[in-house]
């Protein structure tokens, strides 16, 4: 190993990776002209500050063998829920072609009732992202023909988006098909069935004070004259491209059982899977077009004779589909690996972790560390690994156990992220809906109420689990291996 790194070299890297990350999504275009770049994507940026890092730890005597394997027990540690997450890219697929997903967007779609109209967005919004695993799609679909409800109900557009937000990134952050609901345990060393559960504690207030907030702000805007016919024109688009039939969410009950009785995720997905090709062959699919779905997801046969909002929310899944988001991580978690072996990221985790004192500190610490991750380099995904890495041995030694950090990541890393203006997420809900982040960020009750209750949780202790000393110890054992790996490299 090489020398300890000092903190000026740290900090330097850093400021490399916050710049490179600015420049590629065209913040720095904003300031200079010269600087303008359109490339708008992390992952080669990443790959960028990953060989940055690692000359800045070899200058200061570090092997690139010893590096490498950082990078490698990094990855190593996530493979796990990168399973999962091919796993549920096939279950996208064929939950999508059985009529699984379209036939909960169609009951879904009949909570719609004047006078509750707010409420009924952010429950409806949170249906669609729950089954579809995406807050983006959610938004850039239903989302778009819910404004168009509540400008023809006379709502104020910014209400009707930040109910939209609302219910989005609560469905998508509870969903086990959402990526960042399987990047977050990854991280933390969680399994996904804890990592929902222990969400419940934060998101079940935070969800009931946002719709109590937009009942109140509802009053006197739900007449009768509301028009529905964006909404009917959904649900017959969905009845002539599906059966649509109630036992078609007999697969939904299935996989929400396995997370209520703590089943392992892997089974418990593949058979979520076979009762999506059920419902395949249900819809008349043969079993060439199954395997098609598994691999590339659904598409229309004919998308120019189907509904434009249909053919953007259920035109995806896979395994093809989940390639863009596993070699986003594979990227970020080769650079925290650099980072956490040449001792860099524990140099940045001292500087943060002098603040906290207790379990409460602690968390705060963290939510902080990922809304302020959001600021800086305007990706969730970057505010979920990152943190992830810093504080995971943090939270062990705490005795906390890993689906605390998990729900943290979560309730500050990916929820925050559509209220933070320049982020990829607010942007895309800005282009989506046509509202300015700094328009709907107000009424996005659930997105900034949630780190509040993610922090007030670790200062009352209620659902911070404690490690058993078995489990300690075990923990332990895990790290001193790997430390040991990485020395033996």
């Amino acid at each position: 190993m090489g020398r300890k790194i000092p903190t000026w070299q740290v900090l330097m890297v850093l400021l490399f990776t916050i710049l490179t990350f600015c420049y590629a999504l065209g913040i720095l275009g904003k300031i200079s002209p010269a600087l303008a770049c359109g490339y708008g994507e992390l992952h080669i940026p990443l790959v960028v500050t990953t060989i940055f890092a690692v000359i800045v730890a070899v200058a200061n005597g570090y092997k690139w063998s010893f590096l490498e394997a950082g990078m490698c027990a990094s990855i190593d540690r996530a493979m796990p829920s990168i399973l999962i997450l091919i796993t549920v890219g096939m279950l996208i697929g064929v939950w999508i072609a059985g009529g699984v997903v379209p036939a909960m967007i169609y009951y879904g779609l009949m909570i719609l009732r004047p006078g509750y109209f707010l409420v009924a967005c952010c429950i409806l919004c949170g249906l669609v992202a729950l089954a579809t695993g995406s807050s983006w799609t959610t938004a850039g679909t239903i989302g778009v023909a819910l404004v168009g409800v509540g400008v023809a109900l006379g709502i104020n557009p910014a209400m009707t988006a930040g109910a939209i937000v609302s219910g989005a990134y609560f469905g998508d952050k509870m969903s086990p098909l959402s990526d960042t609901t399987n990047l977050a345990p990854a991280m933390a060393g969680a399994n996904i069935v804890d990592h929902i559960r222990k969400m419940m504690w934060s998101v079940t207030p935070s969800l009931i004070i946002a719709l109590v907030v937009f009942a109140f702000l509802g009053m006197g805007h739900g007449g009768e004259n509301m028009d529905t016919s964006l909404i009917t024109s959904l649900q017959a688009g969905l009845q002539e491209n599906f059966k649509i039939n109630p036992v078609l969410l007999l697969p939904v009950v299935v996989v929400i059982c396995i997370v209520a009785l703590r089943l392992p995720a892997l089974p418990g997905l593949y058979g979520g899977i076979a009762l999506g090709v059920i419902a395949c062959f249900y819809q008349g699919a043969d079993a060439t077009q199954v395997f098609t779905f598994l691999h590339y997801g659904f598409w229309f046969d004919d998308p120019s004779v189907v509904d434009p909002y249909l053919v953007d929310l259920l035109t995806r899944g896979g395994m093809d589909g989940m390639m863009w988001t596993i070699s986003m991580g594979l990227a970020a978690l080769a650079f925290g690996g650099v980072m956490d072996a040449s001792g860099m990221l524990q140099t940045v985790s001292e500087m943060l972790l002098k603040f906290a004192k207790g379990t409460g500190s602690l968390v705060t610490v963290a939510v902080l560390t990922c809304i302020l991750v959001n600021i800086v380099a305007a990706d969730q995904y970057l505010a979920i690994l990152l943190p992830g890495r810093m504080y995971k041995e943090a939270f062990e030694d705490a005795r906390l156990h890993p689906s605390c950090l998990s729900r943290v990541l979560e309730d500050a890393g990916t929820v925050t992220s559509p209220i933070v203006p320049w982020t990829t997420c607010a942007v895309t809900m800005t282009s989506f809906l046509g509202v300015s982040a700094f328009q709907y960020i107000p009424y996005a009750v659930l997105n900034y109420v949630n780190p509040i209750v993610s922090i007030i949780l670790g200062f009352t202790g209620i659902s911070m689990q404690k490690l058993t000393d078995e489990e300690y110890e075990v923990l332990l054992k895990k790290r001193e291996a790997e430390k040991e790996k990485l020395l033996n490299a």
